[in-house]
């Protein structure tokens, strides 16, 4: 059976995105298109804060493309040494927080000790986090996407726990989505079940899957890599056949296989 999955590429250049090789592993096809291009702002002030980290009490990071800011921070050499020298043992001497396995291996790439990351969405983490931090006068610094949802800011907010944001990329349609999915269509047909991995990408993908499929949507499973999502297509219209217990490759597997009767 065909499964679709409009998600970013993987984030790893090690082998295939792991949603495919998971998926492929149970006998099921997937396709993986693009939905989503990042556009990195405010770096040079993100990079201030980051050189000082007596400044605040921990790092949240929700999205792969948080992380990827703090690398392009780091692009100087020189820039590089310092934060290997001394910068990241201060930061690891804090709190550094994070949502999904993902995340957590590439923060733990860049030398930080990734915690919470078991918590598949911002509602958990922000519970986790309140579990763990005592209200305090110093903020946890949280760079985050032009889209992000409020959840983190109002609950460690009313827990007394300070959040400073600082907005490090923003999200726009990939160049070449709305051309995949035609071609997608066209040569493969009607998928057996498309996941969306994120409010943006029922947005951008939504309408255009209901042309391409006409009357035959109805024979599509869709699933949604969390409950946020999963509320954007709820939001739609949109049955939704499985919503993945954990933002993970195995959960994910798990709900559509169920879904698809498997």
């Amino acid at each position: 059976m065909k499964v679709l999955l409009l998600k970013d590429p993987k984030e790893s250049e090690h082998g295939p995105d792991p949603y495919i090789r998971e998926l492929g592993l149970h006998g099921l096809e997937a396709t993986l298109i693009p939905v989503l291009a990042f556009e990195f702002i405010s770096l040079q002030t993100f990079l201030e804060k980051l050189f000082h980290p007596e400044q605040y009490r921990g790092l949240i990071f929700t999205s792969p493309r948080a992380v990827e800011a703090v690398r392009l921070c780091l692009g100087d050499h020189a820039k590089e040494e310092d934060w290997k020298n001394s910068v990241r043992e201060k930061w690891n001497s804090k709190s550094v927080y994070v949502v999904g396995k993902a995340t957590a291996g590439l923060v733990a790439e860049i030398g930080l000790i990734p915690q919470g990351e078991n918590c598949g969405n911002a509602e958990k983490l922000a519970g986790y986090i309140c579990s763990q931090e005592p209200p305090h006068s110093l903020p946890l610094l949280f760079p985050c996407g032009a889209l992000k949802r409020e959840i983190l800011p109002r609950i460690l907010g009313g827990k007394g726990i300070a959040l400073e944001g600082l907005t490090v990329y923003q999200t726009t349609e990939h160049p070449n989505l709305q051309e995949s999915m035609r071609n997608y269509f066209s040569q493969q047909g009607i998928p057996a079940s498309v996941t969306f991995f994120s409010p943006s990408g029922v947005k951008y993908c939504l309408n255009q899957i209901q042309k391409l499929s006409g009357d035959l949507i109805a024979q599509i499973k869709f699933a949604a890599i969390g409950p946020t999502t999963a509320e954007a297509l709820a939001a739609e219209g949109i049955p939704v056949s499985c919503t993945a217990s954990s933002p993970t490759p195995q959960a994910l597997t798990t709900g559509i296989k169920k879904s698809l009767q498997l």
